[in-house]
Formats: structure tokens, C-alpha cells, sequence
């Protein structure tokens, strides 16, 4: 039962970046943190390793808040505020967090 998890879960996922960006140069992947309320899925705080300090609060904002369990939603806002190069990492990084937070459960008896 998802009881015996903590109250808030930390995810991470990765993406490989574009060749051509300056976060490439400093990294070969972007990892995508998120801390998440273990029932509802809400994204408490996130956090992305991306080049400029800038660019990490604009990625953090467009998901804090948001529900991981809502990927279709997640991806209409980065695709409508993020026009960075690293947009398909970022929607690739943010997908792999989500199939973790669902495999985390995925013996579990667990309803939405």
C-alpha cells in the first residue's frame, strides 16, 4: 500500500542534450529533478541542470505545481513557454520522471 512511502518522493530523469547548446558543453545530458507529494503526484519542487540560472527557473516554474500523473498538460506548457533549445530533452527528462514515479507503484494497490 502506498502508506509505506514517505510523504514526498525525489525523482530524477535524464535526456541527452543537443549537440549544438551551450549546457552541452558543460554536460552531456540534462537530468530533471523533481520532488513529489507521494498521493496526488503534485511536483512540489523541480530542478534541471541546464546552463544558465535563468533557464532552470524557467523550467522550475513550468513545473511546480503541475501533476506529474498529467504528462499531456505538462508538455502543452513547456511547448507553449519554453522555446529553448533543449526543449525535447527537457519533455524527454520530464517523461522518464514520470515512468519512475509509476514504477515505483507499480506493485502497488494504488488509486488516482
Amino acid at each position: 500500500m502506498i502508506e509505506k512511502f514517505a510523504d514526498e518522493i525525489f525523482v530524477t530523469g535524464y535526456a541527452k542534450l543537443p549537440s549544438n547548446i551551450t549546457a552541452t558543453k558543460l554536460y552531456e545530458v540534462i537530468a530533471v529533478g523533481l520532488l513529489i507529494r507521494t498521493q496526488t503526484g503534485e511536483i512540489i519542487e523541480a530542478e534541471c541542470t541546464l546552463s544558465t540560472s535563468l533557464a532552470n527557473r524557467v523550467v522550475s516554474g513550468i513545473l511546480m505545481g503541475m501533476n506529474i500523473k498529467q504528462i499531456d498538460e505538462i508538455e502543452y506548457l513547456i511547448d507553449t513557454t519554453y522555446f529553448g533549445s533543449a526543449k525535447k530533452a527537457i519533455k524527454t527528462a520530464v517523461q522518464n520522471c514520470k515512468k519512475k514515479y509509476e514504477s515505483i507503484f507499480v506493485n502497488e494497490e494504488y488509486e488516482d
